[in-house]
């Protein structure tokens, strides 16, 4: 245990000689140490406890004072959002009419997912527009309106012969970013960019999944999350 309190005290500058954010670092780091020691000698026959009593140093004069300030450092929240909490929670839907062979297998596979985790169809919106450039104008409106919880965005842009494809997948990317962050509101970015229609198939219900069910997973956990912990 001698070579333990070593470590421990070492870790530690004299707050005389230290930043508050290095000491608010350095108290992390004894935590961190103090925890791992503990964990090591959990089987011993003396207690961890009673042997931090003999460290004394400027600023942690005892070993409650230590505790303190390791269970303030520690005690971190979490929050994340449910897939089981889509009561109340409205959605709406922005679905790009243009490749329609694709966007609407993703809109069919976020209404399917939407269902299966118990949104309910009057809780649902779908506002088709004409092509993805169009979305992230629609999306802000949706989001700003009050209405929604979140809007999830449904396009597929495909790589053609010329430099277009780059702008509109370039644009919509952004349209739907600022979107969600002018309106406060989760917009999610459920658009395919691909090099070709198989590959916009495979993504759309095809071997690689139906990333409009994918998207409306993340839509339901950011309303979720939106809702019950950063109002």
């Amino acid at each position: 245990m001698a070579s333990s309190i070593s470590l421990v005290d070492s870790c530690l500058l004299h707050r005389s000689h230290a930043s508050p954010a290095l000491v608010h670092s350095q108290k992390l780091l004894l935590c961190q140490r103090i925890r791992a020691i503990s964990l090591r000698h959990q089987t011993a026959t003396f207690s961890f406890s009673s042997s931090l009593q003999a460290i004394s140093f400027s600023g942690f004069s005892s070993h409650t004072s230590i505790k303190k300030d390791c269970s303030s450092l520690l005690a971190v929240q979490h929050f994340t959002g449910s897939l089981t909490r889509s009561e109340g929670l409205r959605f709406a839907v922005v679905v790009a009419r243009f490749n329609e062979i694709v966007t609407k297998l993703l809109l069919e596979g976020a209404l399917d997912t939407f269902k299966k985790y118990s949104v309910k169809e009057e809780d649902i919106d779908v506002v088709w527009v004409p092509g993805s450039f169009e979305i992230g104008i629609v999306a802000q409106k949706l989001g700003k309106s009050g209405k929604y919880h979140s809007v999830l965005c449904i396009g597929a842009v495909i790589r053609g012969d010329t430099s277009h494809y780059d702008a509109v997948a370039n644009s919509t990317a952004s349209g739907v970013l600022s979107a969600g962050l002018s309106s406060g509101v989760p917009c999610i970015f459920g658009v395919l960019t691909c090099d070709d229609m198989e590959q916009a198939l495979n993504r759309a219900g095809g071997k690689a999944g139906n990333k409009g069910s994918e998207a409306a997973l993340t839509a339901i956990e950011m309303a979720s999350l939106f809702e019950h912990h950063l109002q």
